[in-house]
């Protein structure tokens, strides 16, 4: 189940020396949905607290400069401090990244913290959990 979507359009600074957007573009892409994601349901979240543990993407079809992507965050598990995604990176020819990361809610100290109330509430049904 979709939890957000983004789009954007790949900036000449998303491309290498090939001309195709550097596979670091869909892993910032994707941490850019996931943020729009956290500020729609937590306004004021601290973006922080939510540092990556794993992260993974195979690379499908290229896109270059100019062209329009889709970015959709799904949610694969929601854990006591952790959040798993997997996303996808749409453009015109069709699915050009399929990826997947986890998160981990932490407080202050930097140690692994139960994910914000708000959040919970709002991810549970999408993964068949009570809140």
């Amino acid at each position: 189940m979709s939890v957000h979507s983004t789009s954007g359009v790949v900036a000449f600074s998303d491309t290498d020396a090939s001309g195709r957007f550097h596979h670091t573009a869909a892993y910032r892409w994707a941490e850019n949905t996931e943020h729009a994601f956290y500020r729609s349901v937590l306004p004021d979240v601290d973006i922080g607290r939510f540092p990556r543990r794993s992260t993974s993407a195979t690379y499908e079809r290229p896109l270059t400069a100019g062209d329009a992507y889709t970015v959709d965050l799904e949610l694969d598990r929601l854990g006591n401090s952790s959040i798993t995604y997997t996303w996808t990176v749409t453009g015109p020819a069709g699915v050009c990244v399929r990826g997947a990361h986890a998160v981990v809610h932490v407080d202050a100290t930097g140690r692994p913290a139960p994910v914000p109330g708000a959040l919970r509430e709002h991810l549970a049904p999408a993964a068949g959990v009570a809140a």
